[in-house]
């Protein structure tokens, strides 16, 4: 099979291709060694400026850095007996967003690998994709595992079938994605699938960046509005320039965490910052919280303001406009189709925000700090139903003012 893939179509200047087997690997290493590195420098850097190096050794703070990487993917690990299994997904963004680089850089370094038209005629299958995607991925998660081994200890106790599951989640769907985008099969499968399929898949990309970015800036918002808080929880860490670098660049990574945990107050049942504890539009109940400055945007205890229990209708808007922009750039006059498009957009955004949900809460601390988060399958819900009615109107909407512009006996 590789000798087919590597052998078909040679370059026209007659230089020899390297063999897809040994681009796959090199980039599958590349992808998870950048973030890796990244990661390990971080690691000492932040030995060097909190310890000035006075006690430990490199190599500590190398693993610490390596333990950072593994839990973008997910591993969890355990201080002093207390386990954390939150997920920073910043962290785990900038490795999804190296390794679609690469990817996609593959892609395009194979795009004239496989069976050329005519034997395609003949009946052969193009591999290039699925072996490039599997060799990518596969070189991949031996680093990931390699690192845990060597960097966990009996401490720690990094989860490794997590880092494995998380691993091919990434490479299979994002490098996948990009392998077959760089190699242009992407196009031409989407050119095969059904148009309402593709433009259903365009709703709810609408739907999700839009949902997303609204999300971003009301957490943000909240956040303005009490910085001063917040920067008072910062004066009593009492850190120098350096330390307090680092304080932000951790909860750097912890960003896109609060931006799902501003989604899920949006959509109704809210989050957790500790066992017992609720944080929702119609109420605010949490007892004392760790010194983290961005915990200075969640609203105050008690009875909420009589305008907030309002902003469930958000999310439902949000998704009707995410689909009435799509069906502009994608028209459809058919009823069906417009409310189909949008329905299933909706539920599939929703299903994709139940997805965050899960992975963006988990332990962070002893006691109470157990149970920081959503409640996965309660945003599942809401969010189908919310996406879904709102995908619904705006496409209806969508599709009304599309048959406003054809001919009366078109209407019929």
């Amino acid at each position: 099979m590789t000798a087919t893939l590597d052998s078909a179509r040679p370059p026209r200047d007659g230089t020899r291709r390297r063999p897809l087997a040994l681009l796959a690997t090199l980039a599958g290493a590349s992808a998870a060694g950048t973030t890796l590195a990244l990661s390990m420098v971080v690691g000492v850097v932040g030995w060097f400026i909190t310890d000035g190096g006075a006690h430990g050794a490199p190599r500590d703070a190398l693993r610490t850095g390596a333990l950072g990487w593994l839990m973008s993917h997910g591993s969890g690990l355990e201080i002093d007996g207390i386990a954390i299994t939150a997920v920073p997904l910043g962290l785990t963004l900038i490795c999804a967003v190296v390794i679609a680089r690469f990817a996609l850089r593959l892609g395009e370094s194979v795009a004239t690998y496989g069976p050329d038209a005519d034997d395609l005629a003949d009946g052969d299958r193009d591999w290039t994709v699925p072996v490039a995607s599997a060799l990518f991925g596969a070189t991949y998660v031996v680093i990931a595992v390699v690192t845990g081994v060597v960097a966990g200890s009996t401490d720690t106790h990094p989860d490794l079938a997590a880092v494995i599951l998380w691993s091919l989640v990434m490479t299979g769907g994002i490098g996948g994605i990009a392998i077959a985008v760089g190699s242009g099969r992407a196009s031409v499968w989407l050119s095969l699938a059904p148009s309402a399929v593709t433009a259903t898949l365009h709703a709810f990309r609408s739907i999700v960046v839009t949902f997303l970015a609204t999300a971003a800036l009301f957490f943000l918002g909240a956040l303005v509005l009490d910085f001063g808080a917040a920067m008072n929880v910062f004066s009593q860490l009492h850190t120098d320039t350096g330390e307090a670098a680092l304080f932000v660049l951790l909860m750097a990574t912890m960003l896109p965490n609060a931006v799902v945990f501003a989604g899920c107050y949006l959509l109704g049942p809210g989050f957790a910052v500790g066992g017992g504890t609720l944080v929702s539009p119609s109420l605010v109940a949490v007892g004392p919280v760790p010194m983290f400055p961005m915990l200075a945007a969640l609203p105050d205890n008690g009875a909420t303001p009589v305008w907030t229990p309002w902003l469930v209708a958000l999310p439902v808007l949000i998704a009707g406009v995410g689909v009435f922009r799509s069906q502009q750039l994608r028209p459809t006059a058919a009823w069906d189709e417009g409310a189909l498009r949008g329905v299933v957009g909706g539920a599939l955004a929703g299903l994709l925000f139940g997805l965050l949900a899960v992975v963006a809460g988990g332990a962070v601390g002893p006691g109470r700090m157990t149970e920081v988060g959503p409640e996965p399958a309660q945003i599942l819900f809401h969010g189908i139903v919310a996406f879904g009615m709102g995908g619904l109107l705006g496409g209806l909407l969508a599709t009304w003012r599309e048959r406003r512009h054809l001919p009366a006996a078109e209407n019929d």
